[in-house]
């Protein structure tokens, strides 16, 4: 029998007591999973094609095309809220919606959280994986994202450059998703970055009901047992980098980053949800 990390353990939510609906719900969420794919196949495809086909150069592309997926995010979530998969709540909508030229760091609890920053950032910049630049119709995204199996120094390079151009960079710390029981350690990267491009880090807390199905080894087919996925994104308060100035970068990365991690320690221990999620 497969021992289960205890990290990701399961076992003390509930059984579903409506199995219809449940049974809906998950079929809703595999469903989604596949026509999420096909759009990405059609958008690296032939949207893809053709909006480089009226851009005049890479970074008039990268732009559009950031700004479509963002659209097209808005859509997928929009969706899934329709079919009474999930609800989103956003404290700070506008914020989000009007930045610039700023990192925005979150925890990561699930599949969607990248999805839905994006559908709420225009011009949004994120760190994929790099096995997915060698997958057929997506690999174009290696023209639009910082791909994770870049060196040190070009990773830094180009987050810089995008954060001069106006592009705002969404990164995780903890370098994969948050598990059910407790966190990851953070990473360094985003304190590095924030450090050598002097921009201010924008902390994003992404709470709400567990996130059951979508986590980290959850099976496939798999739901909340009685609830659809409630996702309450809370924008906090900006972390200026003209505090770390007169740091050396390794001593000020490494502030930056506990800073952020007591941060989003603390939105989560505010979270409403939190003592919901530990009962069940």
């Amino acid at each position: 029998m497969k021992t289960i990390d205890p990290k990701y353990d399961h076992s003390e939510l509930p059984k579903p007591k409506n199995l219809l609906l449940h049974f809906y719900r998950c079929l809703g969420k595999c469903t989604a999973i596949i026509y999420f794919t096909i759009g990405g196949m059609i958008l690296g495809s032939i949207v893809f094609p053709l909006i480089f086909l009226i851009s005049w150069n890479k970074k008039i592309f990268k732009r559009r095309a950031q700004s479509f997926i963002s659209m097209t995010f808005r859509h997928f979530t929009f969706m899934l809220r329709l079919l009474q998969l999930m609800e989103l709540h956003v404290e700070g909508k506008d914020t989000l919606k009007n930045l610039k030229s700023t990192i925005v760091v979150a925890n990561h609890p699930s599949l969607l959280d990248v999805v839905i920053l994006i559908s709420l950032i225009r011009n949004a910049d994120c760190i994929v994986r790099g096995s997915l630049v060698h997958t057929p119709f997506v690999f174009v995204i290696k023209y639009l994202y910082l791909v994770n199996t870049l060196g040190s120094e070009e990773m830094f390079s180009l987050a810089d450059k995008s954060l001069s151009d106006g592009t705002n960079l969404i990164i995780f710390p903890e370098g994969t998703r948050t598990p059910r029981h407790g966190t990851n350690s953070y990473k360094r990267g985003a304190g590095h970055i924030a450090y050598k491009s002097k921009k201010n880090i924008l902390p994003v807390y992404i709470g709400g009901t567990d996130k059951y199905g979508l986590g980290k080894h959850d099976p496939y087919f798999s739901f909340l047992p009685d609830s659809k996925l409630v996702y309450t994104i809370k924008v906090l308060e900006t972390v200026s980098i003209d505090k770390y100035s007169g740091l050396e970068e390794q001593i000020a990365a490494r502030r930056i980053t506990e800073d952020i991690k007591q941060i989003l320690d603390k939105a989560k221990e505010e979270d409403p949800y939190a003592d919901k999620n530990k009962q069940n």
